[in-house]
This record gives C-alpha cells, sequence and structure tokens, in this order.
C-alpha cells in the first residue's frame, strides 16, 4: 500500500471540508462531544506520549520554559477535554448575517459568515494547541492538517489519534483533522498548497512566524510573539500593581500574554521599586534593569542594549524608570510586538491616553495581561493571538476562523 504523501492529505481534507462546511450545530457540536469523549478515554496513552517527548526534551537540553510548554499532566488534559465541550456551547458562527439592507429595486444583499474551507496550522511545543485548534477548526466547519513540531510528536500522535476516533464516532469524516509529519521539506508543501489550503497559520516563536510569512504562498493569519509591558503610572494603586505585576510575570511566564518589561514612573519609583523587587525576587524573577533600576537592589542584572527587544518566556523580566507618560508610550512604541500592553493607573485621562495611544492587540488598564486569552474572553478554545491589522485581531475564536460571502435575492431583476 503506497504511504499517505502531503498532497493525499490535503485533498482528504478538502473533501472533508465540503462535508464540515454544511453541517448544523447540533452535528458539529455532537462531534465535539464525541471528540472530547474519545480524548478523555485517552488519557493514559497520552500521558505515556507525552513522557517520551518530555524525557527527549531533557535529555537534549530543551530549557525549563519549553518543556513546560510541551509538558501535559492529568489537569491539563482535562482543560483540553473541557475546551472541546465548552465549545459544544457556544453559538455557531457559520451562518450568521454581518450585515444586510434591501436596495431601492428590491435586490436583497446580505454578507453571511462561511468556514475558510482547509485551515493549515503550524505551531511549535505545546501539545494543548493540537485539541485546541482541532476543535475550533470542527465548530467553525473546517477541517484542520495540524504541523506541530518534532519535540512533540508522541503526545500529537496520540491527541490526533482521539480526535480522529471521535469525528469518526459522530460519523464525520477522520480526515477532516489530520497530522502532518515529516521533515522540512513537508512544511514547504505546506506553504505552497495554495488551491487546497485556503489559509494557513503559524504559533510559536519569531523564527517560526516570519519564515511562514516570508515563505508561504498559501494566505497567513500572522500571530506574533509577546513583548508584554506593563506600566505603573504615577497615580497607580500599589498593592494593585504589585498583583498585577506578579500575576503577569509569575503565574505562567512560558507564554505570549506573560508580561516581560516593567516601566515604572519616576515620581513612585523610590517607593515603589523596593517593594516591586523584593516580590519578584520573592518568585523566583530575575530582573534585568537600567541603572537606576540597580540602584534599588544589588540582586538586579544589568540590562543590555537588546534587552527590552525580545520574550524571556521565563522568570526574567526587564525593567526601567521613565519620567512620564509620554517616555513609557515612547518606550513601548518602539519596543512592543503589538500583543498586550497593561497600564496601572488611577488617573482616568492616563488611561484614556493609554488606551487611545498604544498600537496593539490588547491594552489593559489596571488588569493583568494574563486575561488576553481565548478562554478568558469567553471564546472557548482560541486557535493563537493575531498581532496583525487584517480581519483578525488578538485571541482568535470562532469568528475569526470564518471567512464571509454575500448572499443576492431578487424576484427577476435585472440591472439596466
Amino acid at each position: 500500500m503506497r504511504a499517505m504523501t502531503f498532497t493525499d492529505q490535503a485533498r482528504a481534507a478538502k473533501e472533508a471540508s465540503r462535508t464540515l462546511g454544511t453541517l448544523n450545530r447540533g452535528a458539529k457540536d455532537a462531534a465535539l462531544q464525541a471528540m472530547a469523549d474519545a480524548l478523555a478515554a485517552a488519557q493514559d496513552a497520552v500521558l505515556d506520549a507525552n513522557r517520551a517527548d518530555v524525557e527527549a526534551a531533557r535529555s537534549s537540553g530543551v530549557a525549563e520554559a519549553m518543556v513546560d510548554r510541551l509538558s501535559l499532566n492529568p489537569d491539563r488534559i482535562a482543560g483540553m477535554v473541557n475546551g472541546l465541550r465548552d465549545l459544544a456551547k457556544l453559538a455557531d458562527p457559520v451562518g450568521d448575517v454581518v450585515r444586510g439592507w434591501t436596495n431601492a429595486n428590491g435586490v436583497q444583499v446580505r454578507q453571511v459568515r462561511v468556514p475558510f474551507g482547509v485551515v493549515g496550522i503550524i505551531y511549535e511545543a505545546r501539545p494543548n494547541v493540537t485539541a485546541d485548534a482541532a476543535g475550533i477548526c470542527v465548530k467553525s466547519g473546517n477541517a484542520a492538517l495540524l504541523r506541530g513540531s518534532s519535540s512533540a510528536l508522541h503526545s500529537n500522535r496520540a491527541i490526533v489519534a482521539a480526535l480522529r476516533d471521535g469525528l469518526a464516532a459522530a460519523g464525520l469524516p477522520a480526515d477532516a483533522v489530520q497530522l502532518v509529519e515529516g521533515g522540512r521539506e513537508v512544511t514547504d508543501e505546506l506553504m505552497a498548497a495554495r488551491g487546497l489550503v485556503d489559509v494557513l497559520i503559524p504559533r510559536g516563536g519569531a523564527g517560526l512566524i516570519n519564515a511562514v510569512v516570508e515563505g508561504s504562498k498559501v494566505p497567513v493569519i500572522e500571530t506574533g510573539t509577546g513583548n508584554c509591558h506593563i506600566f505603573v503610572d504615577a497615580t497607580a494603586d500599589h498593592e494593585m500593581a504589585l498583583n498585577i505585576l506578579i500575576n503577569a510575570k509569575a503565574q505562567r511566564p512560558s507564554v505570549c500574554n506573560a508580561a516581560e518589561t516593567l516601566l515604572v514612573h519616576a515620581a513612585i519609583a523610590g517607593e515603589f521599586l523596593p517593594k516591586a523587587l523584593a516580590s519578584l525576587a520573592a518568585h523566583g524573577v530575575t530582573v534585568h534593569g537600567t541603572p537606576g533600576v540597580a540602584a534599588y537592589s544589588a540582586d538586579v542584572v544589568p540590562a543590555t542594549d537588546t534587552e527590552f527587544d525580545g520574550e524571556y518566556l521565563s522568570l526574567d523580566i526587564a525593567a526601567a524608570i521613565v519620567p512620564s507618560l509620554d517616555a513609557a508610550l515612547e518606550h513601548i512604541r518602539h519596543h512592543s510586538t503589538g500583543h498586550s500592553e497593561t497600564i496601572v493607573t488611577n488617573d482616568r485621562v492616563s488611561a484614556n491616553r493609554f488606551a487611545n495611544e498604544v498600537d496593539a492587540a490588547a491594552v489593559l488598564v489596571n488588569a493583568s495581561s494574563r486575561f488576553v486569552d481565548g478562554g478568558e474572553f469567553g471564546f472557548g478554545a482560541e486557535i493563537g493571538i493575531s498581532t496583525q491589522k487584517l480581519h483578525a485581531r488578538g485571541p482568535m475564536g470562532l469568528a475569526e476562523m470564518t471567512s464571509t460571502k454575500y448572499l443576492v435575492t431578487g424576484d427577476g431583476q435585472i440591472r439596466g
């Protein structure tokens, strides 16, 4: 029997997408419940597979932050299962009327949501993305071609096998969810599959995202890295600011909505920074600071010139003192990746200026950047967080996984 090629997989996905695109909500929700049941039943197999991936990662010297992204446990699998069940509870975006009107000649025009068709997703490490992405694609009527990283291969195989069993149990084509395996040449095939794959979504580090954006012939929805800032304004409540800072940095440092830079207004630096540095240290966070910040603690590591430009994805944070809101805004404009930016303030004018002038997918006032997440937004699972400015920006849920088409209805009108 001939081995299945990527082109075979893409054609099978295209065929499956035609079935999914015509399903009503009840059929899709039943499939999601069956996928959840199958994944829950496969927990032991998934954990066994994940242990093999984690052991291989540790033996090859992968950083612990990346190992955390890779690791599964019963709670994380339960989260994946519940994410599928939560998707089944959400409204189906397919068929929603975005806008509609009747022209003077009686012709009715409606713009309605429709599935993309086949969605390719290229992502790194986190195997929970496999279940989230598959569920969102099924609910929005799309077939999914999942290209996970080799570091999570065993985990992804076990998860996809369970999801496909669930689809089959619901009477739907298992090829609606497929794992794409192979070397770099297969990734190149996926990026070149215009006509078979309708949209491609990269999710991971800057290197992966840039490679897909620059090399793909398939239309791309660009997700982005998260160099997320917290600006503590002169009027900020110190206890609130400390709680937000610790939650945004230390609650789960390996994710893209974790804080990476702390900016403190000079007017409160002398009072706030000693408390902030002590609290960060107590939570195991290393601060990489400018000389002004380092003056408040011998534990501060001097920040390099490029320290403020990237993601740590670890228990590290860059810190600087700024003389004003204007300086904070300028720093963020220069260094932000356009993901999530936070101000802590009791001044309404400052809050409004920050909200209006910061150019990012999400702007937060007196709240942790860890809230920038599809689940926290009420979207159910998310496909990723987009930092581009096209139809999808911020956490991408069901609506963002649809396109639109126009339905034009008349009773015999012709154009003069």
